[in-house]
């Protein structure tokens, strides 16, 4: 009877330690593999501030409206821009509010490397011609390298070739001149929302007046809101700090769409002229009596020189 008891104890013990292990293991698992994925999330964390993730799409075109964007063309790539304002819609229905005139602009941008981008127009506005580089500083970007905000370079220079009025003193070839010199500052905040602000200096080479000083200064804003998948709000204004006498800040609202990867623009704006020393220091036109331009942009890209590291297509 006792060694009955004896060996019953045995057994006792024995289904009390194999409970314990049992229960113990499942335990012993899960806090393994919890440890493995706080090591591996840790990891991942690492990972992710060691690499450089470069903001794209700031913006959708490299032209806002009328004004520069902080986005380039790409290496290799030729940009064909038209750019059409019609009349001002306070004309009435004589001039079928404005569709009977038209201001374009025809100019061709090319993006030499991925942080330089030149471009060259012509606009029927006082016949002028302009040449431009853009070049991108910095970069917004997080990870190994955060940049909160992307910087570029913009000059431009506009020759204006329309003939002289009559006047009581000599105008010089260089008088035709006219540069603006801009740095743009722009951040996109998330995928619906980018911002930028862009002082900006425009020199003349001759004024009107010798009350006038010979270089104005502004500051210029702009922004993108995500409408949909394809469609954004846009809208840009130039305040003028100082300016040339009887015209107007620059003030525009339109909508980017995109098609097949390309961006066509639709806007009203004040402003007649379209490059920076015509639009941001000569527009007369006041939205508040409907001195406003319907207009569109379109643009069309080619590949001149494939990058390197393009893949093979078969």
């Amino acid at each position: 009877m006792e060694t009955y008891n004896h060996n019953r104890s045995k057994k006792l013990l024995w289904c009390i330690a194999l409970f314990s292990i049992a229960y113990l293991l499942p335990h012993s698992a899960v806090a393994q593999t919890t440890d493995l994925f706080k090591l591996q999330d840790e990891q991942d964390k690492k990972d992710a501030k060691e690499k450089t993730d470069i903001t794209t799409s700031i913006f959708k075109s490299t032209r806002l409206i009328n004004g520069q964007t902080i986005e380039n063309t790409g290496a290799g790539i030729l940009d064909l821009r038209i750019s059409h304002r019609f009349g001002m819609v306070n004309t009435g229905a004589y001039n079928f509010f404005g569709l009977d005139q038209a201001t374009m602009r025809l100019g061709l941008d090319y993006g030499i490397t991925n942080r330089l981008e030149v471009g060259i127009g012509r606009s029927t506005f006082n016949k002028e011609f302009d040449g431009f580089f853009k070049y991108r500083i910095l970069r917004q970007s997080t990870g190994k390298t955060e940049m909160p905000i992307s910087i570029s370079l913009a000059e431009t220079g506009v020759w204006r070739s329309l003939k002289d009025p009559a006047t009581t003193y000599q105008i010089n070839y260089s008088d035709h001149f006219s540069f603006a010199s801009q740095l743009i500052l722009a951040r996109k905040f998330n995928d619906y929302f980018s911002l930028q602000l862009i002082p900006t200096m425009v020199h003349y080479n001759i004024v009107a007046d010798k009350e006038i000083k010979n270089d104005l200064y502004s500051m210029g804003v702009g922004f993108r809101a995500r409408l949909s998948r394809r469609v954004n709000l846009t809208g840009e204004y130039y305040y003028q700090i100082t300016q040339l006498g009887g015209y107007k800040n620059s003030a525009s609202v339109g909508f980017d769409i995109e098609t097949g990867g390309h961006v066509f623009q639709l806007f009203f704006t004040n402003s007649t002229g379209i490059n920076e020393s015509s639009f941001i220091t000569q527009t007369q036109g006041l939205w508040s009596n409907g001195g406003v331009h319907f207009g569109f942009n379109i643009s069309r890209v080619f590949t001149v020189v494939k990058p390197k590291n393009a893949g093979r297509t078969n």
